[in-house]
């Protein structure tokens, strides 16, 4: 079945797709899998390893947010691998490859989102900082598993460390994952902030809005439709200056009205309870679990710290706040 698969890849996919059966391969050579091909195989160990599962408990945007409609960290992946593989599969590009890159692009993020981050990269300034897409490799590489790591193709782990900041992904697969997430957190974070209040449809720039629509459908289906033109005119990942520059303007747009603003408003405790759970674990690294102390030796005991707190969901990190840091009642008999 997988031989037949990757056959069906030749005729089917473009000529500057990444074919599965050309893959450069994992750290850790394995037998093939009889009915999968190498990036399907990748997506199931990503939908099955327990950082996804964290994810759908961990803050997108809002901190402790009241509702049952607000994004999360999973729902988002989510709809970042759904724009993904519209994309893929619109330019003949390998959907299998894009999806599995999508699925695990956030699997290092902090709880508490963009104000987790924030304080473990102050906390961690010594040792190089955090980057939560530098984290999601470290993740697959060596923290999954009971220490083990999932042992992924190449292609993924370049995808997903290459999902944000200056290096782009080497395969096409990779580089629709790091546009589709931009897609998606623009405007699912648009609506997350409309619901709450934050802001109105009416503050959106004008500009931005008259490129690319008023409504979020709207906005994500002239953004994907403007990938897919551009991918099959140029053969290469990007977007017409016009509509780039319109996302850009409502990214900038978000980051002074949403990300810095009313949405962080209890970020301060937010960097309080991760400050004080990581001089904690500094100290007594032997309440870490097993697979975690294993990496004490050759990476610090800093960065292990980072690694247990950047684990956490919020509410996890919550509760051990709380077991650590706050007295018991207890009764006089």
């Amino acid at each position: 079945m997988r031989e037949d698969q990757e056959k069906l890849e030749k005729l089917t996919l473009a000529d500057w797709a990444t074919h599965a059966e050309n893959s450069r391969g994992r750290i850790y050579p394995i037998e093939e899998c009889p009915r999968r091909t190498c990036f399907q195989r990748d997506r199931d160990r990503i939908v099955h390893c327990k950082a996804f599962r964290r994810l759908g408990h961990k803050t997108q945007v809002f901190i402790s947010p009241e509702g049952d409609h607000y994004r999360d960290r999973l729902t988002h992946t989510l709809e970042v691998a759904q724009i993904a593989r519209t994309i893929a599969r619109s330019l003949r590009l390998n959907e299998d490859l894009t999806e599995a890159i999508a699925l695990g692009h956030d699997l290092g993020h902090t709880p508490f989102g963009h104000a987790g981050e924030r304080t473990l990269n102050r906390l961690c300034e010594k040792i190089g900082g955090f980057r939560h897409n530098e984290q999601s490799l470290r993740v697959a590489d060596l923290l999954e598993r009971d220490g083990e790591g999932l042992n992924l193709t190449r292609e993924v782990r370049d995808g997903i460390v290459c999902h944000t900041g200056a290096k782009h992904a080497d395969t096409p697969e990779g580089r629709i994952v790091h546009f589709a997430d931009r897609i998606a957190y623009v405007n699912h974070d648009i609506d997350d902030a409309v619901r709450a209040g934050i802001i109105c449809p009416e503050d959106l720039p004008k500009e931005a809005v008259a490129v690319l629509g008023t409504t979020h459908g709207d906005r994500i289906d002239t953004m994907v439709a403007d990938m897919v033109s551009y991918g099959e005119t140029k053969r290469k990942i990007g977007m017409h200056h016009t509509v780039h520059d319109a996302m850009m303007e409502l990214r900038s747009f978000l980051f002074r009205t949403v990300y810095d603003g009313r949405s962080q408003q209890e970020e301060h405790k937010v960097d309080g309870l991760l400050t004080a759970l990581y001089e904690y674990f500094l100290q007594y690294m032997e309440q870490l679990p097993e697979f975690y102390k294993k990496h004490i030796i050759p990476d610090g005991k800093e960065r292990v710290a980072c690694d247990y707190i950047a684990g956490m969901t919020d509410r996890f990190a919550i509760e051990k706040y709380t077991e650590l840091f706050i007295p018991k009642s207890w009764n006089i008999k």
